[in-house]
């Protein structure tokens, strides 16, 4: 178990929050990037009005999820020194969850753009269709039914990793094996 103070606890939940969104930083400005670089490229005066307001929402999503992605850190410094951290870690997640939603809007609206141009319009819908559940499962799906299970009833999947350890001060347990007479492991 953590022996940390709440301050201490909202640190760490806030670097941990950063860490994360670095990640998703890297994929929300790779996407813009393209987004772009997209409008002026020569083929892009061939598009149809449709893919041409495709590219727009995604472009603005793409914009969008980059605004909430890097506000945590923005948030950080207008707030810096008020001791508002907590404060500042529950927002920091709301910002960081709801760029997450943006950028999987973003990109699903890029596939939508980029297959239309590719393979059609009913292919691109059926491909990013799948493509928004693959995403949505993993990012979503998947941690929620783990908070869910691992919460619930009384069982040790409700408990914490850290409340299987030994309490503190208890004599350390370790597996005794035997191998054979002579060897370093035969003595326990």
């Amino acid at each position: 178990m953590r022996h940390e103070m709440p301050l201490q606890r909202a640190d760490r939940a806030y670097g941990e929050i950063l860490q994360e969104v670095r990640v998703a930083q890297t994929g929300v400005q790779i996407l813009f990037a393209f987004l772009l670089t997209l409008a002026f490229t020569a083929r892009f005066k061939s598009i149809t009005p449709v893919q041409r307001d495709i590219y727009v929402v995604a472009l603005m999503l793409a914009a969008a999820a980059t605004a909430l992605l890097i506000a945590p850190a923005a948030f950080h410094r207008v707030i810096y020194r008020r001791r508002l951290k907590q404060h500042l870690v529950h927002a920091a997640n709301k910002l960081a969850l709801a760029g997450l939603v943006l950028l999987l809007l973003a990109m699903v609206s890029a596939l939508v753009l980029i297959l239309d141009v590719t393979a059609g319009m009913s292919t691109a819908v059926i491909l990013a269709s799948s493509m928004l559940t693959w995403f949505f499962t993993w990012w979503f799906i998947l941690p929620v039914y783990s908070r869910v299970r691992h919460s619930a009833g009384g069982g040790v999947h409700s408990q914490r990793p850290h409340e299987h350890a030994q309490p503190r001060g208890a004599p350390v347990t370790r597996p005794t094996t035997v191998r054979g007479a002579g060897s370093r492991s035969a003595r326990l």
